[in-house]
């Protein structure tokens, strides 16, 4: 069980906490306003919702005003009540992570190697976002994708990225991946004796597709966990707008050299700007002392842990990847050389959670399309869930375990 720690000091989170209470009181403060609005005839509704609307206003204007008034100011109130309980339930709760963490293989600037081990294993190397912070993938003793491989037999190499520091803020995506990403990579090598696989989640499997086409000798397999691709595959205009934040978060943030965790954390919390209302209200109905709970927070602490990205690297991916859709078009490119999936020849899993609202599943599928030998795997998970979720090591850690057994051996693959 994780160890607690109840002299920690109290949470500041969720972040940006302004926020999330800014959006659940424009909210409340519409419900207030549209009433008024419905009665009078003049709240406009969205075409494809008339048919519900006209349902709706006939039924209000059926009730009696001043009761309906009272009983929607009463669910308001405990609405809000609902969701500060749940803020104050997160804050002063009593767990604070306590994981023993691995020794570290390699180090460069503020980037790790950190080895799960064992030494026989067959080495993998992982990567993650460089937005999050990497112990998503060992969360807690009893929920650690990385710890549940390492007892499969494979050695899991976690690339740590850490907060940039002073060079890693002058950073693009070059940078990261024929720097620091091919410098984790030939340590990895060194310490296994053996060409690895790659695994990258999120961001950092787009950044191991662009690794493993300038490695092809010492990639021996790749696997690619929700991992976005084509940008515009469902919601172009969406991806789109976020692109056109590059140039104002650089006039923004030029001095400071990176975007900060808050920035980062809103245009998250933009996917679905209720979401902090709905899950807080939720844990307000939950015995604060329960697993659920205590779950419920780790994860929440790993959410507000992020760290800043590096100003260059977030206005290329905005702008080249949202933006222009340059990787799905075959125009991105690491140190001059466009990456291309169809040059990499290795065995390729290609992961994609079908109810991801974070990648959506459009953009990660285009990966299995486009690697000659990529295979789809699609688990009944979300972003998030498919790492840390109760249904994960069910329907995603072991068959990405079962198809990484079949692969060793292959291409000089095996264990050390």
């Amino acid at each position: 069980m994780p160890v607690t720690d109840t002299t920690g000091p109290r949470r500041t989170g969720p972040r940006p906490l302004p926020l999330h209470l800014a959006t659940a009181a424009a909210m409340w403060l519409t419900s207030r306003a549209g009433w008024p609005l419905s009665r009078s005839g003049l709240l406009s509704w969205r075409p494809e919702l008339a048919a519900a609307a006209s349902a709706l206003e006939t039924e209000l204007a059926a009730a009696d005003p001043d009761a309906f008034g009272a009983a929607l100011e009463r669910e308001i109130r405990r609405d809000a009540d609902a969701f500060l309980t749940g803020l104050e339930v997160y804050r002063h709760h009593p767990y604070r992570r306590a994981m023993p963490e691995p020794p570290a293989l390699w180090s460069e600037g503020t980037t790790r190697l950190l080895d799960y081990g064992p030494q026989g294993g067959a080495p993998v190397l992982v990567v993650p976002s460089l937005v999050n912070r990497a112990y998503v993938l060992d969360l807690e003793p009893d929920n650690s994708f990385l710890r549940f491989l390492s007892g499969r037999g494979l050695r899991p190499l976690l690339v740590d990225w850490g907060r940039p520091g002073e060079a890693e803020r002058r950073f693009d995506l070059t940078d990261y991946v024929a720097g620091r990403l091919e410098a984790a990579l030939d340590a990895a090598i060194a310490a296994a004796g053996t060409p690895v696989a790659v695994l990258g989640y999120c961001m950092g499997g787009t950044l191991a597709v662009a690794l493993a086409q300038r490695r092809q000798r010492d990639v021996a397999a790749l696997a690619l966990l929700a991992a976005p691709w084509d940008f515009h595959a469902e919601n172009e205009g969406l991806a789109r707008v976020v692109g056109a934040l590059a140039e104002p978060l650089g006039a923004a943030f030029g001095a400071l050299g990176e975007v900060p965790v808050d920035v980062l954390q809103a245009l998250f919390a933009a996917l679905d700007p209720l979401l902090a209302l709905k899950k807080f209200k939720r844990l307000a109905t939950l015995d604060p002392s329960s697993a659920e709970v205590r779950a419920f927070v780790a994860l929440e602490d790993w959410l507000n842990d992020g760290v800043p990205m590096a100003l260059p690297a977030a206005r290329e991916a905005l702008a080249g990847w949202y933006g222009a859709n340059l990787p799905a078009r075959g125009l991105w490119k690491i140190a001059g050389r466009a990456v291309d999936c169809a040059a990499i020849e290795c065995p390729a899993l290609v992961v994609v959670p079908a109810r991801d609202r974070i990648v959506p599943p459009g953009s990660a599928r285009a990966l299995a399309g486009a690697l000659p030998r990529g295979e789809l795997l699609a688990p009944p998970l979300g972003h998030i869930g498919m790492i840390v979720g109760s249904r994960a090591p069910r329907d995603s850690w072991r068959p990405i375990a079962a198809w990484f057994d079949r692969r060793q051996g292959q291409l000089g693959w095996t264990r050390g």
